[in-house]
């Protein structure tokens, strides 16, 4: 029997590593079930923000990447022509489309299958948090009316919405109502699990005083960096705060540049630029809290990774997340609460190393059950092929 052919859409993908969540979750994706579906994926023929295309990839062209078949269009290839033309040139028994507010690798495959220039297939959207009350207040002034405008075009018909979580589900339908008749659950993937033993031999000395956090992200109001530093600014013990991430925002950057020269002297930031995927373990490993609150994520792959490092972790409850302290790996705290972020760093501090030994461990024990438990991989799985079967146009 032949695999199911999954034609994904995607904005960037590997090697691309700039921005974030998006090709980590697809990597992953292909990683778990590859050997269970074929995934062409169709991505840009350059990382975010780079004016370059790769070079060492075929640009306009299927190359094997791991498990998938990947197309790296141009920008002359990513207009409507050159996307309808690859939606039916392409076989597929389902399109996987993963943004709501990306127009070349959202609105156009669904333009071309409303007017006709390509086949009707099952399809799939994932939003990847787009929805969340966070992440709609940023730019709203441009959200909104592209949310208007691609809707009043039935853009949105019969279409498969895949949720990361019940939170996310519900975001969903607040935003789209009876649009978004069909949610599937399906949490993101997470990579593959290494050694777990080498981890949790990982030393916590060198973490403790100072005491090191790690930040690791894109620099954008989303992810709430500012936040951090406001917290920060409370702080008592000493503190060396690591970022890592592209700057996808200029001026907030400068923001938080004014206020990392505002901060006590106990508080030393370092900005320490891109990290590229093969790295993030080793860098994650030399800390003693990932401190991340964000103002909304659909999963959070950095969260896990954190945590699959031995990391507890310090977030915002605007993630799938929860429920961290009663697990004994991390907290999870209401952006309206920063003196409790404060407290939880001190306390941290104060932990003596079999504490923060033993949370290490839960957090690695965590990680490395969280496939199994929360039944994700069965979930995913269970999204395409009830795909595969429907009819597009029901």
């Amino acid at each position: 029997m032949l695999n199911p052919n999954i034609l994904t859409f995607v904005t960037c993908y590997l090697p691309g590593y700039k921005s974030g969540g998006p090709v980590r979750t697809i990597a992953n994706m292909v990683d778990h079930l590859g050997d269970e579906f074929d995934f062409w994926i169709v991505t840009r023929d350059r990382d975010a923000l780079d004016i370059e295309p790769y070079p060492n990839v075929e640009i306009d062209s299927w190359n094997t990447v791991g498990k998938a078949r990947v197309f790296y269009g141009s920008p002359r290839t990513t207009r409507l022509p050159g996307v309808s033309g690859l939606l039916r040139k392409t076989p597929h028994d389902v399109l996987y489309l993963n943004s709501f507010f990306s127009f070349e690798f959202t609105a156009l495959p669904l333009l071309s299958r409303r007017l006709g220039l390509a086949p009707k297939k099952p399809c799939i959207i994932a939003p990847r948090g787009q929805f969340s009350t966070g992440a709609l207040d940023l730019k709203a002034w441009k959200k909104r009316p592209y949310l208007g405008l691609t809707w009043a075009l039935g853009l949105y018909q019969n279409l498969i919405w895949q949720a990361s979580s019940e939170y996310e589900a519900a975001d969903i339908q607040q935003t789209l109502g009876k649009t978004a008749k069909n949610i599937s659950i399906a949490p993101n993937l997470p990579p593959l699990m290494s050694s777990l033993e080498q981890k949790v031999e990982h030393s916590v000395a060198g973490s403790r005083n100072p005491l090191k956090v790690v930040f690791l992200s894109r620099i954008t109001h989303k992810k709430n960096l500012d936040f951090a530093l406001q917290v920060l600014a409370n702080v008592k013990i000493p503190v060396d705060f690591n970022i890592y991430g592209s700057i996808f925002d200029e001026n907030y950057w400068q923001q938080c540049q004014r206020m990392i020269q505002d901060l006590p002297e106990n508080i030393k930031v370092s900005y320490h630029g891109l990290l590229p995927h093969e790295r993030v373990e080793e860098v994650l490993v030399q800390h003693a809290l990932f401190f991340f609150p964000t103002r909304g994520e659909n999963f959070g792959h950095v969260i896990y990774e954190a945590l699959a490092a031995g990391l507890p972790v310090l977030i915002s409850d605007q993630t799938p997340w929860r429920g961290l302290q009663e697990k004994g790996v991390g907290w999870d705290i209401p952006l309206s609460a920063p003196e409790q972020f404060a407290g939880i760093i001190e306390t941290v501090f104060h932990m003596s190393d079999e504490e923060l030994v033993k949370i290490k461990r839960k957090a690695i024990y965590y990680a490395s059950n969280f496939i199994h438990e929360s039944g994700v991989l069965d979930k995913n799985r269970e999204m395409f092929y009830r795909a595969v079967k429907q009819n597009p146009m029901t």
